[in-house]
């Protein structure tokens, strides 16, 4: 359906147009030199010492786990409350995810204490995933870690550019990963980077991106090497120029768009901020988040979660659900015979947390439509 405003909306115009039409003209459409470009720029942007860019999130993911040393027999603790990707790169990887319970419902991020209570002999890392934005307990968490002997791979999905006691998310652990889908502050429509500092770990993530050759395409374009050898099971999770072209220009807005994101968070919270039954996430961070997801929490509302989001479309406006908490899904509860009420903080968010629309592009007359709604719904 056409939505008056729908949840997501993404931030494309003249420039994109024409740093992909300059990637046509060049002729070469594969990882090359824009995608050099990219990188350094992300690189810079978060100040990791590497970035690479990959085909998806989830590829990103996947091989950050590999290039860690996470295999066969190994747990990761991870939340439930992601995107499925999380886990499934996990999987992926040979490894089991142990999920672990989020903090609360003002505060859905992962627990420290259950990570502490999740950990065994066979935990090798802990997956974060930065909900909507916002930055876990980190300093809670690297300490676990490094006490432990375990690897952090934060999944930054959400959180380009967001910081956490001045340090930008996804340079915090060992890696960070990152998503440019379609919904995301950025995008270049599919696509991912992966960052990190450690000198051996990026170099083994240079291989597993391209079928673990030695050498590229580029590299023999330009005259650098004639031949390859392959040292390892890689795979082909490289990015394009396009996608690294739009890649560049949508980093040039990160900042600005990000900013517009905090100021219509602030909108949000003034107007529903001590509504009976409704709990706004967040609502008293004080920090520098990246503003992906405006969740609200309806665990004391007069109506269900479901004839909320049913009243709401009825007035043209998209919610969605992030997350419905994978433990529960059919695969992972029929392969791991998980039951619902082993993690209850994170079933009673995942049960009745609604998103409301957030974009850059969201004008404060929308904004006033979207809030006026909740209090014509909720009462």
């Amino acid at each position: 359906m056409a939505w008056k405003i729908p949840l997501s909306d993404i931030d494309i115009g003249e420039q994109e147009k024409q740093a992909v039409a300059a990637v046509l003209d060049s002729r070469w459409l594969t990882m090359g030199e824009v995608t050099t470009q990219f990188e350094t720029a992300f690189s810079r942007m978060l100040g990791s010492k590497y970035a690479f860019a990959v085909s998806n999130g989830t590829a990103a993911l996947h091989i950050a786990l590999c290039a860690l040393g996470i295999g066969e027999g190994d747990e990761v603790i991870c939340p439930s409350l992601t995107f499925v990707a999380t886990s499934n790169a996990i999987l992926y990887a040979g490894a089991t995810p142990v999920f672990a319970d989020i903090i609360s419902s003002h505060r859905p991020t992962i627990s420290p204490d259950d990570i502490t209570r999740k950990i065994t002999p066979r935990t090798r890392a802990i997956m974060v995933m930065h909900y909507g934005g916002y930055p876990c307990e980190m300093d809670d968490i690297i300490a676990i870690a490094e006490r432990n002997n375990l690897k952090v791979i934060e999944d930054s999905a959400h959180a380009p550019m967001a910081e956490h006691n001045g340090r930008k998310l996804g340079t915090i652990g060992d890696a960070g990963c990152f998503s440019f889908f379609s919904n995301k502050n950025m995008t270049t429509g599919e696509g991912g980077i992966i960052t990190c500092s450690n000198d051996a770990v990026a170099a083994r993530l240079r291989l597993l991106r391209s079928h673990g050759m030695t050498t590229l395409t580029l590299q023999r374009h330009a005259g650098h090497a004639y031949t390859y050898d392959v040292v390892e099971l890689g795979y082909n999770y490289r990015i394009d120029e396009i996608r690294s072209a739009i890649g560049l220009v949508q980093l040039s807005k990160l900042a600005a768009n990000n900013e517009r994101r905090r100021q219509i968070v602030k909108k949000y919270i003034s107007a529903l901020n001590g509504m009976p039954g409704v709990t706004i996430p967040f609502a008293d961070y004080q920090g520098e988040p990246a503003c992906h997801l405006f969740p609200i929490v309806l665990s004391g509302a007069k109506i269900s979660r479901d004839d909320f989001m049913v009243q709401m479309k009825q007035r043209g406006i998209q919610t969605s659900v992030h997350y419905q908490p994978i433990h529960l899904f059919s695969y992972y509860a029929g392969r791991f015979g998980f039951q619902r009420g082993m993690l209850p903080v994170t079933e009673a968010f995942g049960a009745n947390v609604v998103t409301l629309p957030l974009y850059a592009s969201l004008d404060d007359a929308q904004i006033a439509q979207v809030t006026e709604a909740v209090h014509s719904i909720l009462g």
